[in-house]
């Protein structure tokens, strides 16, 4: 496949982390494109944040991951963060006593030297207000931070990660805790944002998941069991074994 500079592809090959022997992530690949919104899924401790928390830098991996052309396994956070992958925790990280619009000027201007940060802005950076567009937020421009909903907490910290214009967002369970509503407008976020970047999103939400992801792969004890569309991957009796049978039921019983 090639790949275009402008639009990258992140691509995992026989990623591998261990800690004190103990091996977290066993030789996992998978591709993420854009125009797609990717999910890793699996039960608890199948390896699944562990594989971001290398991809970003957290956590010390073996194996590649690039994004088009460069290496980013191995790379401390902040160059990851330099060479354009974001990243999501499962708790929104946004400064709760500032409004929405001062978090989204102070991620816009991480790249900035320390003298330009302590100058006046004359003006919104342009991506600063398409941010708030795209996120949903601008009746919020200066509401408090602090005082969004939980699931607005999450679209402020997916638009502080816009507005430093990254290549791949990498999303931590961005719907744990939300109201439906919340969780269907997260969906569609994640749809529209994706159609120029890459997005790989960590989640244990089986609804959110059938509703809103393009292939799935599916992690246990560190592997790969499984990979496609969720059809295909609820399907696969493996996963049903080990993951998704007593899932996939409750879901087809609602919706019977």
């Amino acid at each position: 496949m090639t790949v275009q500079n402008s639009r990258p592809s992140l691509v995992v090959d026989e990623l591998r982390v261990s800690f004190s022997g103990f091996v977290a992530v066993d030789g996992v690949s998978f591709d993420a494109h854009p125009g797609e919104v990717r999910f890793l899924i699996g039960p608890n401790g199948a390896g699944k944040t562990t594989c971001i928390d290398a991809i970003t830098g957290l956590s010390r991996g073996e194996g590649s991951a690039r994004l088009g052309d460069v290496e980013v396994l191995g790379k401390p956070v902040h160059r990851v963060t330099r060479l354009g992958i974001g990243r999501t925790f499962q708790t929104a990280s946004v400064f709760e006593e500032l409004s929405v619009m001062q978090n989204l000027d102070i991620a816009c201007g991480i790249s900035r030297g320390p003298l330009s940060l302590l100058a006046p802005r004359r003006e919104i950076p342009a991506a600063v207000e398409d941010a708030l567009v795209e996120i949903g937020l601008q009746d919020q421009r200066e509401q408090a931070a602090g005082s969004l909903s939980h699931g607005q907490k999450q679209w402020l910290e997916i638009g502080m990660l816009l507005v430093q214009q990254p290549k791949a967002l990498l999303l931590d369970e961005p719907v744990a805790g939300m109201s439906h509503d919340e969780r269907t407008a997260t969906g569609e976020l994640l749809q529209r944002i994706a159609r120029e970047r890459v997005v790989v999103v960590v989640e244990h939400d089986m609804d959110f998941i059938r509703r809103f992801a393009s292939r799935v792969t599916v992690l246990h004890q560190g592997k790969v069991l499984s990979e496609g569309s969720i059809e295909q991957v609820q399907a696969d009796p493996r996963v049903q074994d080990v993951y998704l049978g007593t899932a996939a039921a409750v879901v087809q019983d609602e919706e019977d």
